[in-house]
């Protein structure tokens, strides 16, 4: 760096100012900087530690900022009058950062750092500055050495100064006076405190990214739940990746292990596992440490020690290990601030917050993790101890309601039979029941079928069947033969084989003794079974698929519901349930056929005949299924009211698909009104916990979320949406391709409503790469156009105009979308010139619109009122391309620094032509604007006005006046006066 040039040096720091803050920047920044010295030049070497130290401040290496600034202020000292204006402002604001800095290292002593405080105050003074900047660096001197009563007494002193020009942002101030109440216990003033930033109302480079983060905990202890969720996902997204703010990450990692999410509390970290290891101030390694401390220990408590956690020093980590070595660690620190301030007030705080309990048992948060694993299970003894503790229920009781629950048909049988099993497994001595073994190979096999092992499902109803049979429980063996039928089926068993087991288990059924309370119910469910898994077979065999519902189907379970719809007393409640759920199924198809009025019929009746039945958990499907038809038929009232029905059929034993269901279409209905986003959002997400609990996290869990994406979208809260959605688009798009290109799109819009236009641009992108394969032209020029304009605003003009030609190719493919098209052309017109209108990029840039001109000429219908609109449009853009180049020309005297260089100086006669093509033009669109109205008026206003300053320009004031007079949509019966030649406007 050495050799490089004074102006090379100029450069490289105008060039590092543009790089993303970091370890890179610092270190280019370095260079630069000991380059500058060796130069001679002072101003630049003045410049270059202006640099360094901004580079510092907002990065993990602030600490080092202390050396260049102490060398910037020996420069200031030895020639105060080489300092600018705006120097001598960067200078002293620069203090407050490097008093802040050694009030966080431990290895600076407090008299010494009060000494600085004096040296800030003093020349604070001497230079007629407010002492509200040296009152905060007071406060944080006391906040630091565990100094109460001084730190109030700072902090008042501080708020009573007046704000001047050294005075740190509102927003930051805001930050660290809520702070000191929070950690007080004041949690209600201090969110009162930080209202403005959290409503943004104030806001700065790095707020509300921190205040997001302190406010958690805060919220929490108030109760404030649904805040506190909101404000994790729309803060950690602007925190995530960002290494000045490694204490915001540690909190929000800390939120999360005292909220029940220690799954994604783990994803945060590992996200960000160099910063473990990252070299930073004490201060900051400290309170990172403490956030990641409390996800360490609550995760070793609920049994997973021995899980991967993060490297460290070198090596691959455990949660034990991790969290013993950065305990170490954390502790050390603690330790040599204790030394500093003569107490133990920084050890105090880590133990209170490493010890920190949880504060809610389990906030639902919405956006995807990853669970984690069963944890180890404890010895065989403690179940048993427990289970013959006073006042826990005998296990034959347990049995007893178990039984009692399946043969009601209740929902809560498995989770009852869940207790059973897992009660026999720990150890504890069997009753006297001989039917239980065929129970629990009962239960084991429902088990295993849902879980996807049809071959290990059947091979258990086989032994069910026998267990069964060997104590005389006929009733049993044949529900467990019917389960050998069904799981032979789902796994593919050849269609005669199936139809043998079928025949035995119908079989099974109708030999049972007519004095059997079950007989009538294992008939029903043999039927019933049969008539669907026939169905199945003959759509196996099939050689030529119907487009239409298999008749034979339709036809057998009209009869099954005439068969057994009938049925009184205890045979009627016994199969109420199987007659509902084929009302049901009878309903799906006539709503496939647009038979919807049937549909409607047969789901009321099936939802009458389940709650007379006793059965109201069995309503939910119809009336889910009832409310969705009504909500396409927009009958909003009654869809939301037979939505609210189901549920509350609901509860925590239903199946958490159809639980779900009836959450989701409540949410469809309330969307599909007005004002009611945040009621549904609230549903969206409880639906998504129960999917989440039941292990669907990737299936009907992914399609959850994209709906509570879209309430959070609905009530305004895009960032929540985004962050919600993105942690599902991957399961979407491994769903179905549909699915997945449907979220890439959604994403991207909901990313360009953050910001995120790189995020956004990816999004679409990939969504055209899907829409390629499919070979669908119009959503493939959709999604390029969309990315294209994505990248056009991150600035990516090259990749920008890359993906707007492409989109124009494909619009030109299409035929038919010549609006889309010219739109594309002339984007790419205006990319021509962005990096200066010199006369090769105009020359460019002009024959791109007159492209998109000849599009419009070639449209099928050109005086269609759409396309004169764009017509319109093209001629006023063209105008103003003309006007860049003769602007491009005139130096500007306080251009930004990365502002083109001035296109090549123009002749007199050449400005001249040139506005005139641009007045031309101009007057050409606002009459053409003029047949659109009041539409079109702000567009006609600004031709008018733009050609009437070329106009003047030219020297032509006349005509400037009589085209204002004439064409100004806004001006009527006005009378202006030239006089002596005076601007007009």
């Amino acid at each position: 760096m050495t050799s490089l040039s004074i102006r090379e040096i100029y450069q490289g720091l105008e060039e590092n100012e543009q790089s993303p803050y970091g370890a890179a920047r610092n270190a280019h920044a370095e260079a630069l900087c000991t380059a500058a010295e060796a130069s001679g030049d002072r101003g630049l070497f003045r410049t270059s530690l202006a640099v360094l130290i901004e580079a510092y401040e907002y990065s993990a290496e602030r600490a080092k900022l202390v050396v260049p600034f102490a060398r910037l202020l020996q420069e200031y000292d030895r020639d105060p009058a080489a300092f600018g204006r705006s120097d001598t402002h960067g200078l002293f604001w620069r203090f407050k950062w490097v008093a802040g800095l050694i009030v966080s290292s431990p290895d600076i002593p407090v008299a010494t750092a009060t000494r600085w405080l004096e040296d800030m105050g003093r020349r604070y003074r001497l230079a007629g500055y407010s002492e509200r900047a040296v009152h905060q660096a007071e406060f944080h001197l006391a906040d630091a050495i565990g100094d109460t009563a001084r730190a109030d007494r700072a902090i008042e002193a501080w708020r009573a100064a007046e704000r001047d020009a050294m005075s740190d942002c509102h927003a930051c101030e805001i930050h660290t006076q809520g702070r000191h109440r929070a950690l007080q216990g004041r949690d209600e003033q201090a969110i009162e405190v930080w209202e403005p930033v959290l409503e943004g109302r104030q806001v700065c480079r790095e707020e509300p990214h921190r205040v997001l983060a302190r406010a958690l905990l805060p919220l929490l202890r108030l109760g404030r739940h649904d805040q506190a969720r909101a404000y994790h996902l729309r803060g950690y997204r602007m925190t995530r990746g960002n290494e000045s703010l490694m204490r915001a990450v540690g909190e929000h990692i800390e939120f999360c292990a005292l909220t029940g999410n220690e799954p994604r509390g783990l994803e945060i970290l590992a996200e960000h596992a160099g910063y473990v290891e990252r070299v930073v101030s004490p201060g900051v390694r400290l309170e990172f440490a403490g956030g990641v401390l409390v996800l360490l220990r609550r995760l070793t408590e609920l049994g997973h020690g021995d899980r991967p956690a993060v490297p460290y020093q070198g090596a691959p980590r455990t949660v034990a290990e991790l969290s013993a070595l950065l305990h170490a660690e954390a502790t050390g620190i603690a330790g040599r601030f204790d030394a500093r301030n003569g107490n133990t007030h920084i050890s105090d705080q880590l133990r209170a917050r490493i010890a920190g309990a949880p504060l809610v048992e389990a906030l639902p948060l919405g956006v995807r993790s990853t669970p984690l694993p069963t944890a180890a299970p404890g010895t065989a003894a403690a179940p048993v101890a427990a289970a013959t503790a006073p006042g826990v229920e005998p296990l034959a009781g347990l049995v007893a309601r178990a039984r009692a629950a399946r043969r009601a048909g209740h929902p809560t049988a498995t989770a009852l039979w869940d207790q059973v099993a897992a009660r026999t497994g720990a150890g504890e001595e069997l009753p006297e029941d001989p039917a239980l073994v065929g129970d629990l190979l009962e239960r084991r096999a429902i088990r295993t079928g849902r879980a996807g092992d049809d071959a290990g499902a059947r091979a258990l109803f086989e032994q069910a069947q026998a267990a069964h049979t060997a104590v005389g429980e006929a009733s049993r063996a044949a529900f467990a033969a019917l389960g050998v039928a069904g799981a032979a089926a789902h796994g593919g068993a050849a269609p005669q084989e199936v139809r043998a087991l079928l025949a035995e288990a119908e079989r099974a059924a109708g030999s049972l003794d007519p004095a059997d309370p079950d007989r009538t119910r294992r008939i029903a469910a043999a039927r019933f079974s049969v008539l669907r898994i026939e169905a199945a077979l003959r759509h196996q065999e099939a050689e030529v698929h119907p487009a239409g519902p298999d008749a034979e189907f339709v036809t057998g379970l009209e009869a099954f519901v005439a068969a057994f719809g009938q049925a009184a007393g205890a045979d009627g409640a016994q199969t109420a349930d199987l007659v509902a759920e084929a009302e049901t199924q009878l309903a799906r198809i006539a709503l496939g056929a647009g038979r919807t009025e049937h549909a409607e019929a047969l789901l009321e009746s099936a939802a009458e005949r389940a709650l007379a039945a006793g059965h109201p958990w069995e309503t939910v499907a119809p009336l889910t299924l009832r409310a969705g038809l009504l909500t396409a038929r927009g009958q909003f009232a009654a869809a939301e009211e037979a939505a609210r029905t189901a549920l509350g059929h609901t509860g925590e034993a239903t199946d958490a698909e159809e639980a779900a269901e009836a959450l989701l279409t409540l949410v469809d209905v309330l969307l599909a009104g007005e004002g009611r986003a945040e009621e549904a959002a609230g549903h969206a997400l409880a639906a998504v916990h129960r999917l989440d609990r039941a292990g669907l996290t990737a299936t009907a869990g992914a399609r959850a979320r994209q709906t509570l994406a879209q309430a959070y979208a609905d009530a305004g809260r895009t960032a929540e949406a985004a962050e919600v959605l993105q942690s599902a688009v991957a399961d979407l798009v491994a769903l179905d391709d549909r699915e997945g290109m449907s979220a890439r799109r959604f994403l991207g819009g909901l990313l360009c409503d953050v910001q995120d236009w790189r995020g956004a641009a990816e999004q679409y992108l990939l969504a055209a790469e899907t829409a390629g394969a499919w070979d669908h032209t119009h959503l493939q020029a959709h999604c390029a156009q969309a990315a294209a304009d994505a990248l056009s605003r991150a600035g990516l003009g090259r990749e920008a105009a890359a993906a707007y030609e492409r989109a124009v190719a494909l619009w030109g493919r299409t035929g038919d979308e010549p609006v889309a098209e010219v739109r594309c052309l002339r984007s790419l017109a205006w990319l021509a010139v962005r990096d200066g209108a010199d006369d090769e990029n105009t020359a460019r840039g002009r024959q791109l619109m007159d492209r998109a001109l000849a599009v419009l000429d070639g449209a099928a219908a050109p005086q269609d009122p759409a396309l004169r609109y764009e017509r319109a449009q093209t001629w006023q853009q063209t105008g103003q391309l003309i006007a860049e180049r003769v602007d491009a020309a005139d130096p500007v005297a306080e251009a930004p620094e990365d502002a083109p260089a001035p296109a090549a100086p123009l002749a007199p006669e050449q400005r001249d032509v040139l506005r005139a093509e641009a007045v031309s033009l101009w007057e050409r669109a606002a009459a053409l604007y003029e047949e659109f109205g009041e539409e079109a008026l702000e567009q006609r206003y600004q031709c008018v006005v733009a050609a009437a300053w070329t106009d003047q320009a030219r020297g032509r004031a006349a005509a400037s006046a009589a085209l204002f007079l004439m064409s100004n949509p806004y001006v009527t019966g006005s009378v202006l006066t030239i006089d002596g030649g005076q601007s007009l406007f």
